[in-house]
């Protein structure tokens, strides 16, 4: 697989979301693109999408059509999701239960931080 690609409305700041979210360095970018790599390992790329509508999960109109799951520990869950709100996330009305919470990035896009 060469990357997971996200459309948003400005890829550079949503690639620094996730750069803080995720680690790895943005080793190249420009207005429509950016890619986000761990060492040689693409973790995440940004596209540029002018007409970008967010997903509205959980409605079908507008499904999450995909979603990150990040891996924290248990007990450093509520210092993770305060970290993903300092960033700009914004914690999901509906939470399914289960060993993970549901997050919007400052775009739309769901995702999850999730506990074993």
């Amino acid at each position: 697989m060469r990357a997971v690609v996200l459309d948003c409305p400005e890829p550079g700041a949503l690639a620094e979301f996730y750069r803080q979210l995720v680690g790895g360095d943005i080793t190249y970018a420009d207005e429509e693109w950016v890619s986000l790599r761990d060492g040689e390992t693409v973790l995440l790329s940004f596209q540029l999408a002018s007409d970008y509508q967010p997903p509205e999960w959980p409605n079908p109109d507008r499904p999450q059509q995909f979603h990150l799951d990040v891996t924290v520990e248990e007990a450093e869950l509520d210092e993770a999701e305060q970290k993903v709100l300092a960033l700009g996330a914004t914690k999901h009305q509906l939470q399914p239960g289960g060993n993970w919470r549901v997050y919007v990035d400052p775009v739309g896009h769901p995702f999850c931080l999730c506990w074993d």
